[in-house]
């Protein structure tokens, strides 16, 4: 095992080290992050520099991770890295069954005229729930096609979406799906459009 995985080492600059239950936890995280991404371990490890038996240790939460290993987990896996870090007062009982409002996970910001928070308490499941916010005059150009099946509703503003070759405006209490699609779409309006979105299988 590398010396600076060893989980019993003391925190930097006087700091206290995360406790064990902290480990398994990120660790979790961690690993099912990269099931959902369908990234084997390895790739993993080259991509931040580690080796395998790092990543296999950090991930059932016996080694501990630098703010550098964290950043470029996070970049690996395409998430901010505050994607690791959950609110420390979620009762156990809560975790992975209830997302409180102040307490969800972001991807992107309502500055990047686009931001996503997750609505689900897990990832890894069949599918994901998300509340995205689009920001007036925020566009997705160019068109995506994913592997999966997704639904919108909307609960405030309008969203002009392309589904495969027709045009729509979408708006309050209005819903939309899109079936292996390509799509795209833009906020014409002047207050922020928000949808309900959920899409399986996962994508995070």
């Amino acid at each position: 095992m590398e010396a600076d995985a060893l989980a019993e080492r003391p925190g930097k600059d006087g700091e206290a080290a995360p406790t064990n239950d902290e480990r398994l936890a990120l660790g979790r995280e961690i690993r099912k992050l990269r099931k959902a991404r369908g990234k084997p371990i390895a790739e993993l490890a080259n991509a931040i520099g580690r080796s395998v038996s790092f990543v296999s240790q950090l991930e059932r939460g016996r080694a501990e991770a630098s703010i550098g290993d964290l950043k470029g987990v996070a970049n690996a896996l395409g998430v901010p890295v505050g994607w690791f870090f959950m609110p420390d007062e979620i009762p156990g009982g809560e975790l992975g069954r209830i997302v409180r409002a102040g307490s969800r996970r972001q991807l992107g910001t309502v500055n990047d005229g686009f931001l996503e928070e997750l609505l689900s308490p897990d990832i890894g499941g069949a599918f994901e729930t998300f509340l995205s916010t689009f920001s007036p005059g925020s566009t997705l150009e160019r068109a995506e096609m994913r592997d999966t099946e997704e639904e919108g509703y909307v609960v405030q503003g309008t969203l002009n979406i392309w589904i495969g070759q027709h045009a729509f405006q979408v708006g309050v209490g209005d819903s939309f799906g899109i079936a292996r699609e390509p799509f795209r779409w833009a906020n014409r309006g002047n207050t922020d459009a928000l949808v309900v979105w959920v899409i399986a299988p996962p994508t995070y």
